[in-house]
């Protein structure tokens, strides 16, 4: 099992920018990949972005494509989510999460889950 703690959520305006940190720790070496989804009030969990451990390749949403950008930090177990160019429509609670699968856009393939970090973007 692998544990996962998120951090750096908060409230911006449209425009700025945020960096979300997800601490793993626990069976790191058995995820094959870590992935960012993200839920906002009355609608579904929706994917975000992922990344490979070993960083050959990273996924993201059509949605966040040239805005956000995912990173991970081997020594650290961490993996990063920076967010420029904020939008309000980018609130929601995100969440890190960890799989063993090759299909990293569903969630139901993650096993693993963080609490999750708000952000809220005013306009």
């Amino acid at each position: 099992q692998v544990q996962l703690v998120e951090s750096g959520g908060g409230l911006v305006q449209a425009g700025s920018s945020l960096r979300l940190s997800c601490a793993a720790s626990g069976r790191t070496f058995r995820s094959y990949a870590m992935g960012w989804f993200r839920q906002a009030p009355g609608k579904e969990r929706e994917f975000v972005a992922a990344i490979r451990w070993s960083g050959s390749s990273t996924y993201y949403s059509d949605s966040v494509k040239g805005r956000f950008t995912i990173s991970r930090d081997l020594a650290k177990n961490t993996v990063y989510l920076q967010m420029n160019s904020l939008r309000p429509e980018d609130t929601a609670v995100y969440y890190c999460a960890a799989t063993t699968s090759t299909v990293v856009v569903l969630s139901r393939e993650y096993a693993d889950w963080g609490q999750g970090t708000q952000v809220t973007v005013s306009s």
